[in-house]
C-alpha cells in the first residue's frame, strides 16, 4: 500500500568552509536532476552560518516510494560520488514524515529565529490566503456559502497554499534576515 504523507528528506553534509563554491556549484548540478524525479515537491538549503561547514538540504517528496526512488538512483548516487571528497562526515540523510520544517533547524548549531519575525512571517503568508481563498471559494460554491463544509475547504485550501507554496518560497525569501539575530 502507498504512503499518502508528504515526506521529507534531510540532507547534512559537512565541509571545510572553503570548499563552499564548489559546494554551490555541486548543488547547482543536483538540485534540477532530483527536481526532475516523479513526486518532488521542492527543496530548500540551509547554508552554514559563518565559520560553519554544515549544510542542510531539506528535499520534499509526496510520497516514501518516490522518495526512495530518488534516493537509490544511480544518478543521485553518481553526485554523491562526487562531492563525497568535500565532505569531512559523509553523506547522512535522515528521512522525516512529520510537518514541514520551516522554523526549526536541522542542525543544533543552527540558531532558530526570533519569535516576532517567526510570527511576521507567518502573517505575511496567512493573512492574504485567508483573504483570498474564501473570496475564490465563495464564487466557486456560491450554494455552500456560510456552511461548515465551505469553511472545511477553506481552511484546507488556505494550508495546503501555506505548507506547499508560500512557506518554502517567503522562507527561502527572508532566509537572511530570520538568520540575522
Amino acid at each position: 500500500m502507498s504512503q499518502q504523507k508528504h515526506v521529507t528528506l534531510v540532507i547534512t553534509h559537512a565541509l571545510n568552509p572553503q570548499n563552499s563554491s564548489r559546494y554551490e556549484a555541486w548543488l547547482g548540478k543536483i538540485m534540477p536532476v532530483a527536481a526532475e524525479f516523479p513526486g518532488h515537491l521542492g527543496a530548500n538549503v540551509i547554508r552554514p552560518a559563518d565559520g560553519q561547514g554544515k549544510w542542510n538540504i531539506i528535499i520534499r517528496f509526496d510520497t516514501l516510494e518516490h522518495l526512495y526512488a530518488w534516493t537509490q538512483s544511480e544518478i543521485r548516487q553518481r553526485l554523491v560520488d562526487e562531492i563525497t571528497p568535500l565532505l569531512t562526515e559523509g553523506d547522512h540523510t535522515e528521512v522525516r514524515t512529520e510537518a514541514a520544517f520551516w522554523f526549526t533547524p536541522p542542525a543544533l548549531h543552527v540558531r532558530q529565529p526570533k519569535r516576532w519575525k517567526q510570527f511576521l512571517i507567518t502573517l505575511l503568508v496567512i493573512f492574504p490566503s485567508t483573504n483570498l481563498v474564501p473570496a475564490v471559494t465563495g464564487a466557486l460554491f456560491p450554494a455552500l456559502k456560510g456552511s461548515l463544509l465551505l469553511h472545511l475547504i477553506n481552511d484546507a485550501c488556505v494550508v495546503a497554499l501555506v505548507v506547499w507554496l508560500w512557506m518554502p518560497i517567503v522562507t527561502r525569501i527572508f532566509a537572511g534576515w530570520l538568520k540575522k539575530a
